[in-house]
């Protein structure tokens, strides 16, 4: 297998995609936070002193999303046509962020999907850890990636 972003050196580089078609792509991305039964009875009671959690991290995560070309090296700025960010309550302890994003482009978005889940999740972090600083943060990975030319990859 050829990893695309290191040249025939062995140095890193970004990867050309000038020549590449356009098509519609879609990544949808989660990452888990655990705390404590108390710190998810604040948020869900709206009684976490620096405000409404899930707001804030539903805006963080998109913001990041759409801020990962600049977060990490090798990839490309994307006009991102959607992005959603979901938080769902899975059990008495755990919070599921899930970012969805969309775009037509020369290259994917699976790194700005799974940068929007991971923002988000660290948003409710930096939120609660003044009551909770053992949360933590795991199961972190790609969901779904549609689109290019590899085509559909389903976890």
């Amino acid at each position: 297998m050829e990893l695309t972003h290191v040249n025939e050196n062995g140095e890193a580089r970004m990867v050309n995609v000038g020549e590449k078609e356009y098509t519609h792509r879609i990544a949808k991305a989660q990452a888990v936070i655990t705390m404590k039964p108390e710190t998810l009875n604040l948020i869900r009671d709206g009684k976490v002193p620096k405000g409404d959690v899930f707001s804030c991290a539903r805006i963080a995560g998109i913001m990041a999303a759409k801020k990962t070309h600049e977060l990490i090296p090798m990839c490309h700025p994307l006009p991102i046509e959607s992005i959603s960010i979901d938080l769902e309550i899975i059990s008495d302890t755990q919070v599921k962020a899930i970012s969805t994003v969309e775009t037509t482009y020369k290259t994917g978005i699976e790194m700005e999907a799974l940068t929007g889940a991971n923002v988000a999740a660290l948003t409710i972090y930096d939120m609660c850890k003044a009551v909770d600083r053992g949360m933590e943060i795991s199961e972190c990975y790609l969901i779904l990636k549609d689109g290019g030319k590899s085509g559909r990859y389903e976890r």
